[in-house]
């Protein structure tokens, strides 16, 4: 199975669970927060969430109906983006957070662009929707950079105790985010910059999260939110960086 079906599936199987865990809970899980109390219809705001994350991500593990989830994954996660997380940087420009939690959702926003230019459109339009993704998603990196530089002593202490360094690795995290964001962005080794991009988020998921939350166990709720959010833009990066290779048909 290539690479660019086993992202796609991943992710689109983070999004069914992420609607799941709402649905049972009556509530939206961390990737879908908005950064306000205040929603209008929460309930209903709730429940259309869950059913959209579920639907849209079960209609990408089937190619008969990937790419109309595609699009509509596209078209949910933008106006998410600009009814919760975009307005914040409009109103609160100065306030770093409305940019970092910004960028969560943008990356999610790239991933589903990318799979649009993959799934649903015309094999000569795929690669100009196809850049536009990787830019966002360059975009959303420089935010996530920038969080472990101003945050360094948090960071750093998220960092394994059998990891030597901490502080050192903790800026050198945040620089290898700037320098993906650039290297993307310029073109100057993209698919490179992109794989090492979704490589270090997978390292955060797997090295940090899941050992903090296995210690937790289920008093670490907002320790399971961090996993959930680290886990689904790990998958979200893989399908951007899948992004760089040629369309394979059937």
């Amino acid at each position: 199975m290539p690479s660019a079906r086993v992202g796609q599936l991943v992710f689109a199987a983070l999004l069914v669970a992420a609607g799941v865990a709402g649905a049972v809970y009556g509530e939206l899980v961390a990737v879908w927060q908005p950064e306000t109390a205040f929603v209008p219809a929460r309930e209903m705001v709730v429940y259309g969430c869950n059913a959209v994350s579920i639907l849209a991500g079960a209609g990408l593990l089937l190619r008969r109906t990937a790419a109309h989830a595609a699009r509509v994954l596209l078209g949910f996660t933008t106006l998410w983006w600009l009814a919760f997380k975009g307005y914040r940087i409009v109103t609160a420009p100065d306030a770093f957070l409305s940019w970092d939690t910004a960028a969560e959702t943008a990356v999610m926003v790239a991933a589903a662009g990318v799979l649009v230019a993959r799934l649903a459109v015309p094999p000569h339009r795929e690669r100009a929707i196809a850049r536009v993704g990787r830019g966002v998603y360059a975009l959303a990196l420089v935010p996530l950079g920038i969080a472990h530089l101003l945050y360094v002593e948090n960071t750093a202490s998220l960092v394994p105790s059998y990891v030597p360094a901490p502080t050192a690795w903790a800026y050198a995290t945040g620089v290898a985010f700037l320098a993906a964001a650039a290297a993307i962005l310029t073109g100057i080794a993209g698919r490179v910059a992109a794989v090492l991009s979704a490589v270090q988020l997978g390292g955060f998921t797997l090295l940090v999260w899941v050992p903090i939350v296995a210690r937790l166990g289920l008093h670490g709720a907002g320790e399971w939110n961090e996993l959930g959010i680290s886990a689904v833009l790990t998958a979200a990066a893989w399908v951007v960086a899948d992004s760089y290779r040629p369309r394979v048909s059937g």
